[in-house]
C-alpha cells in the first residue's frame, strides 16, 4: 500500500491515502468522489455524520466544509478524486446535450450541484475506479489514459445519480417536483443514517428524527423511492457489510455477528443462505 498525490496538467486530482489514526479538517476546492478500499471513513458535514466503507462511496461538491475521521484496528485506505471545475463543466454540457443522456437539458440546467450523500460503489463505477487505482498503484503515469479513466468515472457517476436520485424522486406520489426531491433529500439523510449505524440498535422514531419526517411518512416514502423498508434495507446493509468482513478478514462468525449488529447468529446465518444462497463459512472460503 503507497500514499500518493498527482495533479495532471489539467488540474483535476487524485489522492490515495493509508492510514489508521487521524482527524483533517477542511473544504472541498473541486467536486470530488471519496471512496475507502478498506476499513471505514468518517466524514462530518456541518450536523450530518457520514461513514464510507467499501461498499460504498460520497460525493463533495466544490466548496463544502467538512472534517475526516479515521479511528480503525485496520489499516483503511482511502481514494479520492477532485474534478478541475473546467473539466467538470466541460463534461456536464457534454452530457446534456448527447442524444442518449440521462440528465434532460432541464435537469441540469436546474441542479448545478449534486446531493451529497452515499452511493452504492458497485458495477461500473467499482471496475473504473478499481482499475484506475491499480493502474495509478502500479506506478503508471499515462495522462491520456487516466483522463479517459476519469471521465468514465463521471459517467459512471452521473448515471447513478440518474438511478439514485432523479428516478428515485420519479416514484414518489407527490405531484409538485420540488416536493419530490425535498422529500428524496430527507430519505436520503435516513438512508446516510442507516448506512453509518447500521450495527447499531436503531428505532423508527430515531430515523424519522433524523430523516424530519414522521414515521408514518418516512414508512411510507421510504418503501415508494427504495422499494424496501427502512427494516428491510437495513437488513441487506448488514448482510452486505458481512460480506465485506467474511472476505477481507479472519474474524469468527460469532465476532462477525456482534459486529454487524445481529444478536443471534442462528438468524444471521438463515438470512444470509436465503439471500446468497450459500452458508457464511462457504462463503468465506470461495471469495
Amino acid at each position: 500500500m503507497m500514499d500518493y498525490s498527482k495533479t495532471l496538467r489539467n488540474n483535476n486530482k487524485i489522492y490515495s491515502r493509508t492510514s489508521s489514526h487521524g482527524q483533517n479538517q477542511q473544504y472541498s476546492s473541486d467536486f470530488s468522489l471519496r471512496f475507502v478500499f478498506s476499513g471505514n471513513e468518517r466524514y462530518d458535514i456541518g450536523k450530518r455524520h457520514l461513514s464510507i466503507y467499501p461498499d460504498s462511496f460520497l460525493i463533495l461538491n466544490r466548496g463544502t466544509q467538512y472534517s475526516t475521521d479515521t479511528d480503525s484496528s485496520m489499516p483503511v485506505q482511502s481514494f479520492s478524486i477532485n474534478f478541475d471545475q473546467q473539466f467538470l463543466e466541460d463534461f456536464k454540457e457534454y452530457w446534456a446535450f448527447t442524444d442518449n443522456r440521462l440528465l434532460t437539458k432541464s435537469n441540469y440546467k436546474q441542479r448545478q450541484e449534486f446531493d451529497e450523500t452515499i452511493y452504492p460503489f458497485t458495477g461500473d463505477i467499482m471496475y473504473n475506479v478499481s482499475h484506475l487505482k491499480q493502474y495509478l498503484d502500479n506506478g503508471m503515469h499515462d495522462e491520456l489514459l487516466i483522463n479517459e479513466y476519469l471521465t468514465h468515472c463521471l459517467i459512471n457517476y452521473f448515471s447513478i445519480y440518474n438511478e439514485e436520485i432523479l428516478k428515485k424522486a420519479e416514484k414518489l406520489h407527490f405531484l409538485n417536483q420540488s416536493t419530490k426531491i425535498e422529500i428524496l433529500r430527507r430519505l436520503n439523510l435516513a438512508k446516510e443514517y442507516l448506512y453509518s449505524n447500521y450495527n447499531q440498535n436503531i428505532s423508527l422514531e430515531d430515523l424519522a428524527e433524523h430523516s424530519c419526517l414522521s414515521v408514518n411518512h418516512l414508512l411510507r416514502t421510504f418503501k415508494q423511492a427504495f422499494n424496501l423498508t427502512p427494516h428491510q434495507f437495513l437488513i441487506q446493509l448488514r448482510l452486505k457489510r458481512a460480506q465485506l468482513l467474511l472476505k477481507s478478514t479472519t474474524y469468527p462468525i460469532n465476532e462477525v455477528v456482534n459486529l454487524i449488529g445481529f444478536e443471534c447468529s442462528s438468524s444471521f446465518i438463515r438470512l444470509f443462505k436465503t439471500h446468497y444462497k450459500i452458508t457464511p463459512l462457504k462463503y468465506r472460503q470461495i471469495a
